[in-house]
């Protein structure tokens, strides 16, 4: 039972949206202003890429929007792989989120990040870094898919689409990223670095900062990551629950401590 309903959560029902996201776009593109997504928060248009549609039209479905929603006591959230901000205005939302610190490395989706996060009033208790967490310190270049800023990555896989070109991002490691993340109220982590999640959780747990974290929302895709090496380091971390979200090859896993 619990299969046929997945099938048809993250199966019929994404693929519906994925569909309505195309079929609609092109006639959408030509409007002007603010556009206000299917989770009740506002993006500047950005029509030509398939992640702002999947945001405009709900196509990632309720999971993490909720459970951002639901949090009932004071917390922190830290978005890493910000893209546009989606989550973090949503986090921004609940009146129990405290702060909201993003990163995202990409210029060009780090400047509509910004952009978004204003449009929602959200600057005051929101900061942004224009950064890519990794194992070393330093400038790099990351692939950016024409058309998909989603799929921007570092991992190297073989499915990225560099037809957009490569461009050169900032990467921090764990020393640096401590300090960014000092204060006192637990922290939600959610991590979509598109194949780097390993490498982005193993930093986070060499900071002080690490133990104020309840929970961390990831994405797995089996194709490029190892959900078993990633399960691994969280629970060498102190995580004991695992809930997975999502079926196929490409799925999401809340990783908590109780």
């Amino acid at each position: 039972m619990a299969s046929l309903a997945a099938f048809w959560r993250y199966g019929v029902v994404q693929t519906a949206r994925k569909l309505k996201a195309a079929a609609i776009s092109p006639l959408m593109a030509g409007r002007e202003g603010p556009v206000r997504s299917a989770y009740g928060v506002l993006m500047v248009p950005n029509w030509q890429d398939t992640t702002f549609r999947y945001c405009i039209f709900g196509t990632y479905g309720r999971d993490l929007a909720d459970l951002l929603l639901g949090q009932r006591e004071d917390f922190v959230f830290v978005d890493i792989g910000a893209n546009q901000g989606l989550y973090s205005l949503i986090a921004a939302q609940n009146p129990k989120c405290r702060q909201v610190i993003a990163f995202e490395p990409v210029p060009a989706t780090h400047a509509r990040l910004a952009a978004n996060v204003a449009l929602n009033g959200g600057a005051a208790r929101t900061v942004l870094h224009e950064l890519a967490i990794s194992d070393s310190v330093g400038e790099v270049t990351i692939s950016v898919a024409e058309g998909h800023t989603g799929t921007a990555t570092l991992a190297g896989r073989e499915d990225a689409q560099p037809s957009g070109g490569g461009v050169t991002i900032r990467t921090i490691d764990a020393p640096l990223v401590d300090p960014l993340l000092a204060g006192e109220l637990p922290m939600f982590v959610k991590i979509d670095v598109e194949g780097l999640e390993a490498v982005v959780i193993a930093e986070l747990a060499k900071t002080q900062s690490f133990a104020r974290v309840e929970a961390i929302f990831y994405e797995v895709d089996d194709r490029w990551a190892s959900a078993g090496e990633i399960e691994t380091l969280l629970r060498a971390a102190g995580f004991t629950r695992f809930v997975k979200y999502g079926r196929g090859h490409h799925y999401d896993v809340l990783a908590s401590r109780s």
